[in-house]
């Protein structure tokens, strides 16, 4: 299974659209700012399932959790935007977060500094910003039976 991670988009769906039409995604996960974003996605590309999570510019979004802890294809992702673990003080708190809920793949945004790296069975994954003007970047996971494989790219 592929996925593709954005984050920070704040009104750039067009790189987003971009994105999806080269990479051919099976889901999408989206880290937050801005939650419409993603929708517009949604909407545009109905056949792919997005997954969302709002951001510290969404507002107060009850009806979405500030955090998803799922699996797909045996591998079990906490999703969050990271606003809430303090991510532009350190990943740490999102790291243990990870790791307590048992999690192979972290993702989270927020800093819009691109972050991908695997530490002691835990893939760290931070796609950037594909909203950013200068670097729009973002983020593949590819998971298979045996573990998952994630990389970063830029438009």
């Amino acid at each position: 299974m592929k996925l593709l991670i954005f984050s920070d988009s704040h009104g750039n769906v067009a790189n987003m659209e971009d994105v999806v039409r080269m990479e051919r995604p099976d889901r999408i996960l989206h880290l937050g700012d801005l939650v419409r974003d993603a929708q517009a996605l949604q909407e545009k590309f109905p056949d792919i399932p997005v997954t969302l999570v709002p951001g510290n510019c969404d507002g107060r979004r009850p009806d979405l959790p500030e955090e998803r802890i799922f699996t797909l294809e045996d591998c079990k992702l906490l999703m969050t935007h990271g606003h809430i673990y303090h991510v532009k003080m350190g990943a740490a708190a999102a790291i243990r977060a990870a790791r307590q809920a048992g999690a192979g793949l972290l993702c989270f945004g927020h800093t819009h500094e691109a972050v991908c790296e695997f530490q002691q069975g835990l893939w760290v994954v931070n796609p950037g910003s594909i909203g950013s003007l200068a670097n729009p970047t973002y983020a593949v996971a590819i998971l298979q039976e045996d573990g998952a494989v994630c990389y970063l790219s830029t438009m």
